[in-house]
């Protein structure tokens, strides 16, 4: 989430719950990048399982809209070819915002990962261990 350029938000069409969670998520990624235009793709999966629908596409729509994205509904069982599509357009998009900001907004978007304090720690012990049962 810190050091993205573009979201793409899944959920099932036949599980409500997937659906839910999409605004919450969307609103502590705008926490994190408050004045980012960052694109997203939300993306309806299982669109073979019209029978079990639990999330219209009307509502997908509205999301999709209210969040400032695209909408997309798919299915990733019956053919990939909707899933291609819809990251091809994600990528066209993320292609024309990055060439219009001439590197600014990736220098401006993306935060310092922070370093471990325990990463040099656990490299040590991980030596450690292995040499120990090497001998």
């Amino acid at each position: 989430i810190y050091w993205a350029d573009g979201f793409v938000f899944v959920y099932s069409i036949t599980d409500y719950e997937s659906f839910r969670v999409l605004r919450p998520l969307h609103q502590h990624i705008r926490r994190i990048h408050p004045n980012a235009n960052i694109p997203l793709l939300l993306m309806a999966n299982k669109g073979d399982l019209l029978r079990a629908r639990q999330v219209s596409s009307k509502d997908g729509l509205q999301l999709a809209a209210e969040l400032g994205g695209t909408y997309c509904e798919v299915s990733a069982r019956e053919s990939g070819e909707g899933v291609r599509e819809a990251f091809q357009q994600l990528c066209q998009e993320l292609s024309r915002s990055c060439s219009s900001c001439n590197g600014e907004k990736r220098r401006g978007l993306h935060l310092v990962r922070p370093k471990s304090p325990n990463m040099q720690d656990l490299k040590r012990r991980l030596k450690q261990a292995l040499t120990s049962k090497g001998k």
